[in-house]
This record gives structure tokens, sequence and C-alpha cells, in this order.
């Protein structure tokens, strides 16, 4: 038993962050983790399916492009087992990563499950740790299957982000029930791997929360890849069996039935809250099962016991999270932090093309009854695109008309979760698209594109 100035429960992106942040402003932290430190998105979720991810773009630069750009390497073979080994070494590497930044920092990492007590009070099994100054919540969150229809995670035929990422061998059929970011991108993957890939949504349409031209656009894509889409789908009824799942559904108005090997769930998250204590901590919930919490602190309900990551609400991203850790801990240390603006995070879906966003869509625009131009440039006249052979997609940035005020920004590329940063800086700072146009970007490069959109949405456009 030990007494710390923060302790910490849930040592991932926004945990383990939180930590660095509060050693480096002198206090004394401690982490709770009951796993591996990174959490969710380094050990089962965004950093391997990152590198699964590069594995499907260099199958399908090899398998289809390889022969134009004047290289022949025959007929083309996957191993969906090599490259979920070389996902895990990488997974590790940035686990062991984060140990050594906890002990270059000097944070004790208490190995268990953090029970909240009152008082500021944290048990580690039989033991109880005291925060002198503050609680920290960082649990996160987990996947989750929809018992109602007998879509549970059996993990065998019915599986999760976690077993799709530790498989030996892609399935010869797959159904993917949600077409979020996770469901695109292991749509995206599991193609690449010769899967047969059914993706099923229930919302209008693919990558729901992105505007309505990048979801068309990503569509497209994956239909001229043969992976089936339906969008405004409901799924009536699964059978599971051993081997194989069958599920009924109806899109567009008529009944479909699809038997396969496999069933991947990526319909949501749920947030960790159970079994912690909160309640008898004073800590409240919300409506929607996330911690309540004070926006301008991020302190909840209890005093000195804040919250922060996927568990204190959307957006559930690791770099939201991860901001949230840094503010959080300049709270408890008596600074006075920048607020986070929540409606300047960017989102990025790792399917290829890329998706990335920023700011409003043009539909949420329209909503708020707001006067807009639109601009909006494609990357089939763009010539570093050409060059490279990744013309694919555009740059949409919907421009307040009176002010140039950037309400929201779209980019479809091979390189867009790159590409996104230019205008998250932008709107940070709240620069008008006429200051954006006064940097000089470079040429040739896949950047142009956000020059030339800004640029279009002011009447202006050089290339189109």
């Amino acid at each position: 038993m030990a007494n710390f100035d923060v302790i910490i429960i849930g040592g991932g992106p926004a945990g383990y962050v939180c930590a660095i942040r509060c050693a480096q402003l002198g206090l004394n932290a401690a982490v709770v983790e009951k796993d591996k430190l990174g959490g969710v998105c380094v050990n089962i979720g965004c950093i391997p399916t990152k590198a699964l991810l590069h594995s499907a773009y260099v199958a399908n630069l090899v398998a289809h492009d390889a022969k134009a750009l004047g290289i022949e390497v025959g007929s083309v073979k996957t191993d969906y087992g090599v490259a979920m080994r070389r996902s895990r070494q990488v997974a590790d590497q940035n686990s062991k990563g984060a140990e050594f930044l906890m002990k270059k920092n000097k944070i004790t990492v208490l190995r268990g499950t953090g029970v909240l007590e009152p008082g500021k009070k944290v048990r580690v099994g039989s033991e109880v740790h005291t925060a002198t100054k503050a609680v920290v919540i960082a649990t996160g969150s987990r996947v989750k299957g929809i018992p109602a229809i007998g879509l549970e995670i059996n993990k065998t035929t019915v599986i999760s982000s976690d077993e799709a990422l530790l498989l030996e061998n892609a399935p010869a059929s797959l159904a993917i029930v949600g077409a979020g970011a996770v469901g695109a991108e292991f749509a995206d993957i599991f193609n690449a791997f010769g899967t047969k890939v059914t993706l099923i949504e229930a919302l209008p349409r693919i990558l729901p929360v992105e505007d309505a031209e990048t979801s068309d656009a990503i569509t497209k894509s994956f239909k001229k890849r043969r992976i089936d889409v339906f969008a405004g789908a409901k799924v009536t009824k699964a059978t599971v069996g051993p081997l194989s799942v069958t599920l009924e559904f109806e899109s567009g108005g008529s009944a479909q039935k699809i038997t396969v090997d496999k069933v991947l769930m990526a319909a949501g998250r749920a947030v960790n809250t159970e079994g912690m204590g909160f309640a008898q901590a004073g800590v409240q919930l919300t409506e929607r099962g996330f911690v309540k919490v004070n926006l301008l602190t991020l302190e909840t309900t209890a005093p000195s016991v804040y919250c922060i990551g996927d568990v204190a609400g959307p957006p559930m991203l690791a770099h939201k999270g991860s901001r949230e850790g840094t503010y959080v801990a300049e709270v408890i240390a008596g600074h006075r932090p920048p607020p986070i603006k929540y409606d300047n995070v960017p989102s990025v879906t790792y399917c290829h093309p890329e998706v990335a966003s920023i700011g409003l869509t043009e539909d949420q625009v329209k909503a708020k009854g707001l006067e807009y131009q639109v601009g909006r440039f494609p990357f089939t006249a763009n010539g570093r695109a050409r060059a490279s052979m990744e013309t694919e997609g555009f740059v949409k940035i919907i421009r307040d008309k009176k002010y140039g005020e950037i309400l929201g920004a779209h980019i479809v590329a091979s390189h867009a979760s790159e590409m996104i940063h230019e205008l998250a800086v932008a709107r940070e700072n709240e620069y008008t698209v006429e200051e954006v146009d006064l940097a000089i970007h470079a040429h040739p490069t896949l950047s142009e594109a956000i020059a030339e959109a800004g640029l279009d949405s002011m009447g202006r456009v050089l290339h189109t």
C-alpha cells in the first residue's frame, strides 16, 4: 500500500499519457493496469490493425499495379498468418515502448484491476492505495455483440476485432456487421487476403459519421473490389453453427440471406464501468452509460476524481483520449490549459483509399442553416497522385460564405490521414480559407489538392 499524488486507473493512450504529463509536472503518479500497457489501441486495436492494413495495401499494389509500374512479380500469394504475426510484433514493440516510458518518467505501474473507493482510494487486489491529489479514470471500452438477434461473440464463428487480429488464416467468407471505421478497415484487410467480404450497415450509408460524398466514394471503391455492401440493412435473424453462420437481413426493401464462415461484429463498443466501484465512490453515469464529467475540467461528480478517454464519452478515439490525459494532468497540477475543442478532433479511417475529416459535414452545415460554399478537388487532376497511380478520391472544403471560416474538411486519398492535419491546425487557429491559400504548397504533392480545394471554394481553382 502506498500514497501517490495521482492514481490513474487504466494504462491505455489516455491513461499512460496522463501519467507521463503528471510526471513532467512534478507529480508522483501511478498507473493501474491489468493487462499490457498501451490498452486496446496499442495491443488489439489501432496499431496491429494498421500493420495489417499496410500488408493489405502492399498485396493490392503488387497484385494489381506492379506490371503497370514496370515490375514483373508472377503470381501473388498472400498469407494472413504471416501478416498477423508481424502485426503482433509491431504491437508488442509499442507496448514495450510504453513500459519504457513509465520507467523513464519514474511512474509506478500497479498490476491488477483498479476498484475505486471513496476518499480518493483505489483497491488493487488486496491493497488499497491513496491519491493525495486526484484519481483519474481511464478504463476504456470493449467490443460488444448483438445478443438480441443471436449474434453474441463466441470467438469462433462470431468474432470481434480482437479475434480477427489473431487469426492464423483468412476465412473464405466473412460478413462484417457494422460499417464504421472498424468495419471498413477489416473489409479492406480481408478482401486483400482473398476473403469474400459482405459489409452490412444498419444506417443508410457506410461510414455514417462521415460526409455523404465520402461514404459514396468508399462504397464505389469497395464495390469495384468486389466487396458486397449493404447499407440501410437490418439483420433479423442469425443462425450460428460450429463452422458457419447464416444471416437473414432486409436491405432496400428486399430480404437477403447469406451463409459465411465467420461474422465479425463491428457495430460499436461498450465502455468499461462495471464492477469498478464508481457508484460507491459517488461517480455518476450519463443516460448513455458514459461517466458524467464537467467538460471544462473533466472532473466527475466525485470531488478530485477525473475521467478521460473512451469512458468519458465520444469521440471514442485514441488521440482524443491522449489530449484529455495531458489536459487533466495540467488541471490537477493547478495550471489552466486551453480548453479542448471537441469539434476539432480529426477522424480517420485507414482503409484504402483512406478517409480523414475534421469539423462539420455538409449535411450538418445545412442543418445549422449556415450559408456556405464548397470547394472540391479530385486527385485525378493531381500530378503526384497520377505519378503514384493513387488517383482515387478528393479533397472537399466547406467554407463559411461570409467570413471564409473552414466549417469542415473531408479527404479521401491514399494518405488522407497525414494530410488532414494542415486543416486541423488551420481550424484550431481560426485561419480562413484565404489564409490557408497564403501558404505555398510544394509541387508535386498530394497536399496541393488542399490548396486547390480552398481555391475552388472561392471560385478560383486553377487545375480543373
